[in-house]
């Protein structure tokens, strides 16, 4: 219950039609069982108390009496636990029968929502037994208490920002569901109470249904399906259960199996994304909010939490993603390329992962152009630091590619520099570093200049946010191709282009270059040896890539991010070193600001990306002191 996690959880019980009784053991049996594994929202499937293969037993009273006193009992027994529970049942209201979600909460029903679209086409026929609700929420008599009873009812609890509604079945599948009005009313979570009979690809149709509608409406939606127990006279119930947030499959069941999913929906996430997208307008007018309180306990994880949130999971997910951001990447620079009229395009290659993003991006710019690839210049530019490793893939790569390759060496260039400014060489300080950086890109702009080409930037948006990047420096190009690509998605990238190349050299290069440690190679090496390795100065990039995308995208603040990589990261570093390198994180992020405030041009990719002109506007010089002080809290 902290931190915005709410443990969920959705059941198909076992059922017999038309046995209220024993459908109320097996519910009872349900909630009790997830009361012990910390669910605070249970979600049972359409018409469940009764069966929803009853047919014309629904005009039966004794039926109909028989599913209110279950309904009775299953509050009756469950009255000491801290749970709400959503059952359906038939609910007969001023003569007619209403097919109807029963919310409970501590053994009151605090509230009954109507289905409102009924179907009676192909295989349904509800219409036959059930009225639609479509009318405004009043009060009605149910099982000895005044209940509200509408369509339009928001649950509002105690838990900052959870605040769930109700639609069955059908609601989902028509043009305008309730649960779209729901949402707009500040529902950030949706419950549907389901009987989606089965037949050959629904499963694939009804998925895409709840994945869609929850990532429209920026909400967890909770889906719990009939299965087996419903009868088999004309239909098959296959029981898929399945709790989605913001359109990302949390958990779901397996399809024939009647049982429970639990796992944690995160309504703050899902209120953040809300207040992201400035469309997204909120109003509950017309519609009844009842209250319910939820004791706040911490909420154990079961939920996946990825250690490389940027990059896509799943081998085919990745390989699919990974061209297409290669592609949005060339794209931009073919645009760029186009609209200058410029044939010739500038790479400084260093046999590390950014440059060799870069110029692949740049090949695939130009090959769309239908452009000679001598046209593009690999540049290489040794210096101090540059070992024969790294010196060796540039060369390499650049042939394998059939780009034009020039070799600039700097250090006599920087060595007098050293000489014009009274520094004496040998002190290995910053001014040591980034004399060659700055060298580095004045080579490459002039060496643009003289071939009337644009200077393509390697820099990516991990190194952005950490400002690690020397100003004027490598922090500078003509069109930045990496500019929205964090580090762990370009290592991503770069595997993705060695396992697809059928060229046996590109290939064996670009593994190295990724079995290469990150470095700007600005120290001499040690015996041949790379000396300087940026994750040893900085922190890992896995690290600052998950606190940058959680604090970006969804605006957390550190003791969230700090407890999400805890879980994400628990079996690899302690606390004290994820505590450590998050301190380090903040103070560059609002430190190195300046730097970001005049990046050169760059395509956006992801959902996050630092352009100033884009998605990120922060006074340079702003306070980490806020963000900082919880950090400090949390040791």
């Amino acid at each position: 219950m902290k931190d915005g996690f709410i443990k969920v959880c959705c059941v198909t019980p076992d059922i017999r039609v038309a046995d209220c009784e024993y459908n109320a053991d097996n519910i009872i049996r349900n909630i009790k069982e997830a009361n012990e594994r910390g669910v605070k929202l249970a979600v049972f499937p359409e018409l469940c108390v009764s069966g929803y293969t009853c047919g014309d037993l629904f005009s039966q009273d004794i039926l109909l009496r028989s599913a209110e006193n279950a309904v009775l009992r299953i509050a009756d027994e469950t009255d000491k636990i801290d749970m709400v529970c959503v059952i359906g049942a038939p609910v007969m209201f001023e003569q007619k029968l209403y097919n109807c979600a029963i919310v409970m909460h501590r053994g009151r029903i605090i509230g009954i929502v109507p289905k409102h679209n009924i179907p009676n086409y192909s295989e349904f026929y509800e219409a036959r037994h059930f009225a639609s609700g479509k009318f405004q929420t009043c009060m009605m008599d149910y099982c000895g208490e005044k209940v509200p009873f509408g369509m339009r009812i928001l649950f509002k609890s105690n838990i900052r920002n959870f605040i769930f509604a109700c639609e069955i079945c059908e609601d989902l599948w028509v043009a305008n569901p309730p649960s779209s009005s729901h949402a707009m009313a500040g529902a950030t979570v949706i419950l549907n109470l389901s009987a989606s009979d089965e037949n050959v690809a629904k499963s694939d149709y009804r998925r895409s249904l709840v994945c869609s509608q929850s990532g429209r409406l920026c909400c967890a939606y909770l889906y719990a399906d009939a299965g087996e127990g419903e009868s088999t006279t004309d239909l098959v119930f296959a029981g898929e259960n399945m709790i989605v947030e913001n359109g990302a499959v949390l958990t779901k069941s397996e399809l024939f199996k009647n049982g429970m999913i639990i796992t944690e929906i995160d309504v703050d996430k899902l209120a953040a994304e809300r207040k992201r997208i400035s469309t997204f307008d909120i109003s509950s007018e017309g519609y009844t909010v009842i209250p319910f309180e939820l004791s706040k306990e911490d909420c154990a994880f079961t939920r996946f939490v990825s250690q490389t949130p940027f990059v896509p999971h799943g081998e085919g997910q990745v390989r699919e993603r990974s061209e297409e951001i290669l592609t949005i990447q060339a794209m931009g620079l073919k645009k760029r390329l186009a609209h200058t009229g410029a044939k010739t395009a500038v790479v400084g290659v260093s046999g590390g992962l950014d440059s060799t993003l870069a110029l692949l991006v740049t090949a695939r710019a130009f090959d769309s152009l239908g452009l000679d690839r001598n046209g593009i210049i690999a540049v290489t530019m040794p210096c101090f630091g540059t070992t024969d490793r790294t010196y060796n893939n540039a060369v390499a790569f650049a042939s394998s590619l059939n780009v034009a390759l020039n070799e600039v060496p700097i250090e006599a260039a920087v060595r007098q520099h050293f000489k014009d400014i009274g520094h004496d060489g040998k002190t290995l300080d910053v001014t040591y570093e980034n004399s060659q950086a700055r060298e580095r890109t004045q080579v490459l702009m002039d060496i643009a200049n003289r071939f009337g080409g644009l200077v393509i930037g390697t820099g990516d948006m991990s190194e952005l946010a950490l400002g690690w990047a020397t100003y004027n420096g490598d922090h500078m190009s003509m069109y930045a191709v990496n500019a929205s690509v964090p580090k762990t998605l370009i290592r991503y990238l770069v595997h993705y282009e060695a396992e697809k190349t059928d060229n046996n050299v590109l290939r064996k290069v670009l593994e190295d270059i990724l079995a290469t440690p990150v470095s700007p190679e600005l120290l001499p090496p040690e015996e041949g040896e790379i000396s300087q390795k940026t994750e040893s100065i900085v922190g890992p990039y896995e690290l600052h890539d998950f606190f940058l995308y959680y604090m970006m995208r969804f605006g957390f603040a550190p003791k969230k991010i700090f407890r999400l990589a805890r879980y994400a990261f628990g079996d690899k570093y302690k606390d004290d070193f994820i505590l450590s390198w998050m301190r380090t994180f903040y103070k560059r992020f609002f430190s190195q600001q300046f730097k970001r405030s005049c990046v050169p041009d760059g395509p956006k990719v992801g959902t996050v990306a630092l352009s100033p002109r884009g998605d990120w506007r922060m006074p340079s010089d702003a306070s980490a002191s806020i963000w900082l002080n919880e950090l400090e809290r949390l040791i």
